[in-house]
């Protein structure tokens, strides 16, 4: 699947993984500094290094690095050739941590998704969807956003006219059906709490017709200045930024039309893009996370206009993150009713990774009454 090269620099990487360290950071330091490696060779160890985690459970624990990522490799062709061939009750046992069972649901499908290496998917500025597939090439639709693309190319999509424009962002369909779950309409003004570098800020931005008004907090100024820099590459001008650490104490005192709270969580939804998490995450997170999720729902609460939407998600799937934490909410939030998502009668919807093709994702949403 992968040549001795590629087999050698993943050994490498996989050597300065450490707690401080995981896959993706050690990733982006070592092919930082490989100056003599092209695009496609970056790809090819980020791919093998991400195969030998996901099949951390099945390898030679006795065998050297670059056996282990061989036998990865082989194994991820043999499921792609057919899945049955990992029965399901292997998967169930290799494929995630025990504690996981206790924490929510595992369909066979779920792990077999987990298995498959994850799509890749954009977001095209609003009714360009058409004329960035052209462009592109190896570009698929799909029913449930209207300008979301997966793309299946090889090219380094960073550096094509395209991207420095502005005409897309890199974003997960999970994450785009969020945006479309807050609806924000022009000339309102929302707040965007855990905003990160800015997905989500952008999306909002765009189905507001670069109107209005956005705040992004975040507790990491330097991902709110990744988000000024996508910000301006993609000609996004209605938000502004604040430090905004979860506390009660708030940023602002403005009352919003709407409030995102997309908060930090254990991310078992992304366990397609990023296996390494498999095996770091503990119970614990899960359980020091739902506090913390909880808390800042309480926190922007009170920010909320009469009638305003609060929109709560988290791309991870444990009980204790997401119903849990939704329904805690309601109990002590009589004033908010519970609002119908995307289209549904649903006010809570739980995203799979396998019925997306994309990461797995919980958003749950609420009304200020009147």
């Amino acid at each position: 699947m992968f040549d001795s090269a590629t087999y050698n620099n993943a050994a490498r990487v996989l050597s300065t993984i450490a707690p401080d360290l995981p896959a993706d950071a050690a990733l982006r330091k070592y092919l930082g500094l490989s100056r003599r490696l092209g695009p496609r060779e970056k790809r090819a160890i980020s791919r093998a290094v991400f195969t030998y985690f996901r099949w951390f459970r099945w390898l030679d624990e006795k065998a050297s690095a670059q056996k282990q990522l061989e036998q990865a490799a082989e194994l991820q062709a043999r499921f792609e050739r057919d899945p049955k061939s990992i029965k399901a009750e292997t998967l169930a046992v290799r494929a995630v941590p025990e504690w996981l069972r206790d924490e929510m649901e595992l369909p066979t499908p779920f792990l077999q998704q987990l298995q498959r290496e994850p799509a890749l998917w954009l977001r095209a500025r609003p009714g360009k969807s058409d004329t960035l597939a052209s462009t592109l090439g190896h570009c698929e639709r799909t029913d449930l956003a209207p300008d979301a693309l997966r793309f299946t190319g090889m090219k380094d999509l960073f550096v094509t006219p395209e991207f420095h424009a502005g005409a897309f962002e890199i974003q997960d369909l999970a994450s785009q059906l969020v945006g479309l779950a807050c609806a924000p309409k022009a000339k309102e003004t929302w707040w965007d709490a855990c905003a990160g570098e800015g997905g989500k800020t952008l999306h909002l931005a765009d189905q507001m017709e670069n109107k209005g008004l956005i705040w992004a907090t975040d507790r990491n100024p330097r991902r709110l200045e990744t988000l000024k820099r996508r910000a301006a590459r993609a000609a996004i001008y209605n938000f502004r930024t604040a430090l905004w650490d979860g506390s009660a104490r708030l940023p602002n005192k403005t009352k919003y039309d709407g409030i995102l709270v997309d908060a930090p969580c254990s991310g078992i939804g992304t366990w397609q893009r990023n296996p390494h998490a498999r095996w770091t995450t503990t119970p614990d997170d899960v359980r020091d996370l739902a506090a913390s999720q909880l808390a800042l729902l309480h926190h922007v609460a009170p920010a909320l206009k009469p009638g305003g939407k609060l929109i709560y998600s988290v791309c991870t799937l444990t009980r204790a993150e997401t119903t849990a934490v939704a329904n805690a909410f309601s109990e002590a939030h009589p004033e908010l009713t519970p609002l119908p998502l995307l289209g549904r009668a649903e006010s809570q919807l739980t995203l799979w990774p396998h019925e997306l093709n994309a990461n797995g994702m919980f958003i749950a949403a609420w009304q200020r009454r009147a």
